[in-house]
């Protein structure tokens, strides 16, 4: 692990390994830089992946205030002592992220995201679910009630009570704890405040090449979202991985991201 240093100061962790084309993992939510290590692992021979703790997560700091323009700025410095440029891979939230970087002209070699979580487009529903939730979110950190807030995310994203209840008596939820305040850094990212959609009128300037992955067993709106992104962005291909849930297991990702690498690497 070693650390590099944000445009505001703060110290973001990063740990490194393999060997070719520089790529950034940008993790989503309760996401830490170990949640990348198993697919790290798999791309090793093919790639150099940076795994990295986003600010306010593992031993990265956490500079207040929060911007969305700061967590850019992280990325932007992993990304320059990685070479200059990379391909970046986002997870579920992390997707938002990376495409917001490439918006503001991060260099990035090329886009890889697996279901990036937006709520469908004109849903109405579903965008004031995501706005009640940024505002119930907001008011439990506020209050210091990291365990709620952590319950709130989980329910919302459709978890069973009796799994969340497990989930807080068991040996982890102290880690969820701590990471909870970033709950609302992945909310911001996510436009959840404003109903949770696709910006499309900021993605549709991506020109870097972009590839959207989905689970053939997850949700039908998933996959309905990954295909709205490829259509946005200018250069974009939607993959389905089939048999896959937002679980997905690195073993079915990492083909598709090492030929991506492969096809892009030096253009």
């Amino acid at each position: 692990m070693h650390k590099v240093t944000s445009r505001d100061g703060t110290p973001i962790a990063v740990e490194s390994r393999g060997e070719g084309p520089a790529l950034v993992y940008v993790g989503g939510a309760f996401n830490d830089r170990n949640s990348g290590a198993p697919l790290a692992e798999l791309l090793a021979g093919s790639c150099t992946v940076h795994c990295y703790d986003r600010r306010g997560r593992g031993d990265s700091g956490d500079t207040q205030p929060y911007a969305v323009g700061r967590e850019i700025e992280d990325l932007a410095a992993v990304i320059a002592e990685a070479g200059g440029s990379a391909f970046v891979y986002g997870m579920s939230s992390g997707c938002a992220l990376a495409l917001e970087a490439a918006v503001r002209g991060v260099p990035i070699d090329g886009l890889m995201l697996f279901e990036p979580p937006y709520n469908p487009a004109g849903v109405g529903e579903l965008m004031r679910e995501s706005k009640e939730y940024a505002t119930k979110l907001t008011a439990l950190l506020a209050e210091r009630r990291n365990g709620d807030a952590a319950e709130l995310f989980m329910r919302t994203v459709g978890l069973p009570p009796e799994m969340i209840a497990q989930m807080r008596g068991g040996p982890m939820w102290a880690h969820l704890e701590a990471l909870a305040p970033t709950l609302a850094y992945d909310s911001a990212v996510m436009c959840d405040s404003e109903g949770g959609c696709l910006p499309v009128e900021r993605v549709s300037k991506i020109t870097a090449p972009t590839l959207v992955l989905s689970g053939g067993a997850s949700p039908e709106w998933m996959r309905t979202v990954a295909q709205q992104v490829a259509d946005t962005v200018q250069n974009g291909r939607h993959q389905v991985l089939e048999g896959q849930t937002h679980d997905v297991d690195p073993r079915a990702v990492a083909p598709a991201v090492r030929e991506f690498v492969r096809r892009h690497a030096g253009r």
